[in-house]
Parts: structure tokens; sequence; C-alpha cells
């Protein structure tokens, strides 16, 4: 049987793969698992989901779940994942939950699982989570039952911890913020607002239904819009749990993960912050992140994609600042996930410290062209391992020389081979890609 969690906790078709009941199992063994560790106390759950409308009928499951396994509840209400992370921490509670799907369409939703301290579970727990969903111990009765309660000033909990991560007031800035009808939708204008931004909030009414839809991190274009239209020093998008950040500067142009990254690395590297001078990025991130970052005595460490394995990279290194071009961003000292609006803060910030435009501060980076080709094959390990292909891309990354990169990359779910090739220019990139895929094709 194919395994349960993903790479981002529990996600599918609510009401269709992920049940209540499937929900409520999950919460349950989750509070066991996640609790085990310690039965000086009752354990304590927080609970938070994003504004789907799905998410009402999985949020009172969840709590049954919690309860029934004696795990007292503090549900939050409709607040970004990166929320839910922190406030576990910070009301010392055992486990969180997050009931969202993140970027996907309003049909899915999903559920993400955290530890105490707020940080995200290990395969291993995971593992574990998922064989205690076929066990059926003894539940608590009476007075053991958990209980549940409103954490009201949650909103307040975390804008708080934002502005204290913030570096800088933003006085005098004008941002457009696309919350995209999700989790963002109450958080981000109020955070921006307090740091003191002039702040013109977009796609913030959610109706349960409109969620990601033509909007926030994955739409750009009404942002980009907006921003022109409001001539606004500069935009931001969020996803729908707003752990992913993406910006437009004052001419409505699109700043990606890797521009914000970039910035982000200097200005800590400014500050004195960013240990080692070193960032952490993923193998899809584009060359011209890996230039700019040399060009400036920085060191670039590269992970598998996902950010699970960047935090992995940033713990083991103790590095502070990591992330990948989706805009999923993770500063250590602030937050023990990605925090969209915490980089957003980071990142407005720096364009008011330097008195320079977005434009300016991410013109330190050129993005380079990158084809992604999707290969169908029979063995897409195999096909990756292969004299033949192995040796054509050393044909092409010879060709390239430090001006161009290729990546061959088995799918993790389908008998794919994702062929991708950046250079310095599109044409190159294109002819390259296309070469090394009826490679790829022809050894198959």
């Amino acid at each position: 049987m194919a395994r349960l969690f993903g790479t981002d906790g529990v996600r599918g078709l609510a009401n269709g793969e992920l049940t209540p009941e499937l929900a409520m199992a999950v919460a349950a063994s989750a509070a066991r698992v996640l609790a085990a560790h310690d039965r000086s106390h009752r354990p304590v759950a927080v609970v938070g989901r994003d504004p789907r409308a799905s998410g009402e009928m999985l949020d009172a499951a969840v709590v049954a779940g919690l309860a029934s396994a004696g795990a007292d509840v503090r549900r939050v209400g409709v607040l970004p994942t990166p929320a839910v992370a922190h406030l576990v921490a910070d009301v010392g509670a055992d486990l969180g939950v997050m009931i969202s799907a993140s970027h996907n369409p309003m049909p899915d939703n999903g559920i993400k699982l955290f530890a105490d301290g707020g940080h995200k579970l290990p395969d291993g727990i995971e593992d574990e989570i998922e064989k205690g969903l076929h066990v059926n111990g003894t539940r608590p009765t009476g007075a053991e039952v958990g209980r549940v309660a409103e954490l009201d000033d949650a909103l307040d909990r975390y804008v708080d911890h934002l502005l204290g991560a913030a570096p800088q007031r933003l006085d005098g800035l004008r941002v457009v913020v696309d919350c995209a009808n999700g989790a963002a939708t109450f958080a981000a204008p109020e955070a921006y607002r307090r740091a003191g931004a002039d702040v013109v909030a977009i796609n913030a009414e959610p109706d349960g239904v409109n969620i990601n839809d033509a909007c926030g991190s994955t739409h750009l274009d009404s942002l980009q819009a907006a921003v022109v239209e409001h001539r606004a020093d500069l935009g931001i998008a969020h996803d729908g749990d707003a752990d992913r950040c993406l910006a437009v500067n004052s001419a409505g142009e699109a700043v990606d993960g890797d521009e914000i990254l970039a910035v982000l690395a200097l200005a800590m590297a400014k500050s004195g912050e960013l240990v080692d001078q070193t960032v952490v990025a993923t193998v899809m991130s584009n060359l011209g992140l890996h230039l700019a970052m040399r060009e400036h005595g920085l060191q670039l460490r590269t992970t598998a994609v996902g950010d699970r394995y960047v935090l992995d990279e940033l713990r083991a290194g103790g590095y502070s600042l990591g992330g990948e071009q989706s805009g999923h961003l993770v500063l250590p000292a602030h937050a023990t996930t990605g925090d969209g609006l915490l980089t957003a803060l980071r990142l407005m910030g720096a364009v008011a410290a330097s008195g320079k435009p977005l434009a300016e501060l991410a013109g330190v980076m050129r993005r380079l062209p990158q084809v992604l080709v999707n290969v169908r094959v029979a063995d897409k390990d195999a096909v990756v391992e292969s004299r033949l292909v192995r040796s054509a891309v050393d044909d092409v990354e010879g060709e390239l020389g430090e001006q161009g990169r290729v990546l061959l990359r088995p799918s993790g779910t389908e008998q794919l081979v994702r062929v991708m090739v950046e250079a310095p220019d599109q044409e190159t990139a294109q002819v390259a890609a296309d070469r090394l895929a009826g490679v790829v094709s022809s050894a198959s």
C-alpha cells in the first residue's frame, strides 16, 4: 500500500480520500505517539486551519480525535501554517495540527503535523503514527477525556512574534498583499500595517471556495496589475496556508524565491546574521543564484528538492537562511518552518533599510533561462544511471561550462525522468534539454 504521508503531511480530496474518519484517526494516533515520551501531564494540541469550506468539517474531526486520545485542544481558527508551528512552541503544546492543502485547489485539503517546539515530523514518526491507525487501544473516559478551548489571542501572539523578528520599520512603504483568499487574510495585513507599511490587501475575502482561485503565489497576474495601479513600492503574494512568499517589484515584474533568497542573504551578511556566510537551497534553484552568491563571497549549499531537506541541512550546519525557488524560505533563528509573512517582513525591511527599490536589490541575481522536460520511461532509476545518459550529460555540461547547468532527476511519484537545463539564453537551454530528453527516451 502507498504511504499515507506525503512530502508535507496527509493530503487529498476532502471527503474523498481525506475523510473525517481518517482525519479523526490520524489526530488520535498523533496525540498518542507524540505525547508518549512524557506522561507527566495531559497532552496539549494546537489546531488551526485555512478557510476552505472542508476545513470546518475536518477541524471538527481532528478536534474530536485529539480529545478522544486524552489531549486538551487549543483551537486558533484561520491562521497561517507557520502561526500554528509558532504557537505550539509559544504555549508549550505537545503537538500542532494545521488543516490545509496549501496551494492546492479548494476541493483538496490536508493535515500537517508539528511536534513539540513546532518542528515538522521526521519520516519515522509519521510511520509510527500511520501504524497507530490500526491499533485499538484503551481510550480515556470520564475526566480523562480531552477538553477543548479557543486560544483567543492567537493572532496577536503570532503578529507580536513576527514584529519581534522584523529588522526594520516599514514607514513610508506602500505594499499590495495578495492573501490568496487563504490563511494570510487576517494576519498578513495586520502584521504589515503594524510594522508601519501602507497596506493594500487584495484577494482577502475568503468564502470557503475561492482560496487559491486565480490568485496568490501561483497566479501573480492580479497582484502585478494592482501594484502598478496603486503605485506601490512592491507586492507580496502568499499561498493558501501562507508558508510561502513571492514578490512583485514596482514595475509589476515577478521576483521569485531565488531572488528573495539572494536579497536576504546579502542583507543578513551585512548585518552579521548569516552564519558561516552560507545559504541553503535545493538543486532546483537557478544557476543565477549560485553565480550571485559566489560573486559576493557567499557559500551556497544544495539539497534534494523539498523544504524538509532544506530544514535538515539548516539544522545540521547551524545555518541561518535557506529556501526554495517557490518562495518557501526558512530563517531558523525565528521560525521552525517556512513562514511567508516573516519572509515578506524581512524582504520589505531590506528595501526600507537600503532605500533602494526591490528591482535594484533583486538585480543582484540574473535568472538564467531554465528549461524542464519530463520524459516518461519504463525504469526511471535505471535510465538515470545508464552509461549512455551519463555520457550525454557530460557532453552537454562540457559545452555549457560554468555558464550553464544540467540536472537529471527521477520523479518521486511517477516513472518520469525530469531533464532540466540552464544556459545563458533560452534557445541554447531548449536545444540542450531536447537533445538530452531524446537520449533519455532512447535509453528507456
